[in-house]
């Protein structure tokens, strides 16, 4: 097997909730060290979201695995002595407090880089810094309705949040890029970079295509369920065992063979009311209604089978149960044991694979299971320790 992408890679991480956890644990994944940063009182304050996994929070389950854990209480001088020690041995230094809250302990971007140059520091916001909205509380939800995610996600009678923490996604997704980005440019040239990363910005980003069908426009494109605006047919149609089946077509070619192979009715390849996506786009309660009259007499696995011979895109429309046992997943031996404080769980390989090697499960710590362990590798004496942890720094 060989070496991990960021074997001998420290990340010092100074974090909660979801959007760095994430980034971080990508980091862990690819073999780099993450030392987690976490409060004595409970720790990072995802642990309490739920106890769904074993008694144990499933978003700190899923986001931090492969991390080792120790607790400071950085209110006090000893607690943030330990930090700054930790970091001054990192590469890299991730945190996602409120705004200005890590500045205020002395560990801002601009004083740590002007002690380590070659540090990467990895800023994660709401809002960013500067503007009117940079003290902003933010949390996945309002971001998604303050970007305007919200207003596209849902049936057409009211927005909905995704069913997934997209702006939280999006900002740790966004910061894991920028983190490999600035290690590749320090190799390059010795130096680190100060990166930000705000969570509104990524969820802008995100909108993507819809943003500048707005900006040409003139006029925002709402909400269309499982449908496409611009595209039919695209949406779920029922089957006649009571599921649903989602198809897509995306081209006109596409729709040549799907009217002949699948609706049976070979003149709609030429109709100029229904041979292009734009004229079907205009009539799609037409082509809806007649794709649904098809897919209502057949099985979902029969609706898929036709569609797969056909080269049409298809899906069930499937719940959470169903990918746990998801024979793709399966195939493709995806699933590994992770251990936890309170047992092994199942979990994913990251989707990021390399060829020879394969990425680590490391275990999901308890609070503090690491402190005195990563206190020891500093050269912190026992009889330190044992002070640091009397007088509440180490909680």
């Amino acid at each position: 097997m060989s070496s991990l992408p960021l074997t001998g890679v420290t990340v010092v991480a100074l974090e909660q909730a979801v959007a760095a956890p994430l980034a971080t644990r990508h980091l862990a994944d690819l073999g780099a060290r993450v030392v987690k940063v976490e409060r004595p009182d409970g720790g990072d304050f995802a642990r309490g979201y739920d106890r769904s996994v074993n008694g144990m929070a499933s978003h700190f389950v899923w986001l931090n695995r492969g991390k080792e854990s120790i607790t400071l209480d950085l209110k006090t001088v000893d607690g943030r002595a330990v930090l700054a020690d930790l970091v001054a041995g990192a590469d890299v230094f991730v945190q996602n407090l409120a705004p200005g809250a890590a500045a205020r302990l002395g560990f801002g971007a601009a004083a740590l880089r002007e002690r380590q140059p070659r540090l990467v520091t990895v800023d994660l916001s709401g809002y960013g810094a500067g503007g009117p909205y940079q003290d902003k509380r933010a949390y996945d939800m309002l971001i998604q309705c303050e970007s305007g995610l919200a207003s596209l996600t849902g049936p057409p009678e009211r927005a909905a949040k995704t069913g997934v923490p997209s702006s939280d996604i999006a900002a740790g997704m966004y910061a894991l890029t920028a983190t490999l980005a600035a290690l590749v440019r320090r190799a390059a040239g010795g130096q680190g970079s100060a990166v930000e990363i705000s969570m509104f910005e990524a969820t802008a980003e995100w909108l993507g295509h819809q943003l500048h069908h707005t900006q040409g426009t003139g006029h925002s494109p709402g909400r269309a369920g499982l449908s496409h605006p611009g595209i039919a047919p695209y949406d779920a149609y029922p089957t006649a065992d009571g599921r649903e089946v989602l198809i897509g077509v995306q081209n006109d070619r596409e729709w040549s063979r799907f009217a002949d192979g699948f609706l049976a009715r070979p003149e709609l390849a030429d109709d100029p009311e229904w041979a292009t996506n734009v004229a079907r786009v205009r009539r799609r309660r037409l082509v809806d209604a007649l794709v649904a009259g098809r897919t209502a007499t057949m099985t979902v696995d029969e609706v898929i089978k036709c569609l797969d011979a056909l080269g049409i895109a298809s899906a069930r429309l499937n719940e959470v149960t169903d990918l746990l046992e998801h024979p793709q997943l399966a195939a493709r031996d995806r699933w590994r044991p992770v251990a936890t404080p309170a047992g092994e769980v199942r979990g994913l390989l990251p989707p990021f694979t390399f060829a020879g090697t394969e990425l680590p499960m490391g275990p999901v710590p308890a609070p503090g299971e690491h402190t005195e362990p990563v206190l020891r590798a500093l050269g912190y004496p026992p009889e330190r320790i044992a002070e640091l942890r009397a007088a509440g720094a180490l909680g």
